[in-house]
């Protein structure tokens, strides 16, 4: 009898070591994946910028959806590579009045392009006026609107509403042909 409950008792302190280590490894597990980058995105929320001031004129501004942000490309005429992006407080070219109450979403980037929206004859080059949204974004997780700020002095401006403050980051293509492209993408959450 007394051997019995002895081997009863120690089959349930094997059980619970076993069942504690598996909790511990599966809580270990969960512990690494919440720690884990959303899409194995590290890109921050902090000012990017690069660059120098260019004076092949912005041509095109488009937006795309991706799986795990969206994108903003703002096409060049040319080997353009200059920008700041930052969030906050958005202001138009020459003007300076306030793009915030005029642009949709939880938080606001400003994007200034080192290149102008005009060419070389003050023609200018894309068809949006200041104030003006410059995309559709229905349907976009993140992004919540384009405004166009204006271009002046070779800069030019525009305000991104997005959802809420999220991750993003900023970098140059080259192509198609003689254009370029820089291109702004916004994460859709931060951690899973």
């Amino acid at each position: 009898m007394r051997t019995r409950s002895t081997l009863a008792a120690l089959a349930v302190l094997v059980t619970g070591l076993v069942a504690g280590t598996a909790g511990a490894g599966t809580a270990a597990t969960n512990r690494a994946a919440a720690a884990a980058p959303y899409c194995g995105i590290t890109w921050g929320s902090g000012t990017k910028a690069a660059g120098t001031l260019s004076t092949d004129p912005l041509v095109e501004v488009r937006t795309g959806r991706h799986d795990c942000y969206d994108r903003v490309v703002f096409e060049f005429a040319g080997p353009a590579n200059g920008y700041t992006v930052e969030y906050g407080e958005t202001w138009t070219e020459g003007e300076g009045l306030p793009l915030s109450p005029y642009t949709a979403g939880g938080a606001l980037l400003r994007v200034s392009l080192r290149a102008p929206a005009y060419d070389a004859e003050r023609a200018a080059t894309v068809p949006y006026r200041v104030g003006e949204h410059a995309a559709t974004v229905l349907r976009y997780r993140t992004l919540r609107d384009v405004v166009f700020g204006g271009s002046f002095e070779g800069y030019t401006t525009f305000a991104v509403g997005v959802r809420a403050r999220l991750p993003f980051r900023a970098f140059v293509l080259d192509g198609p042909g003689a254009h370029s492209r820089i291109v702004l993408d916004v994460a859709h959450q931060w951690q899973e």
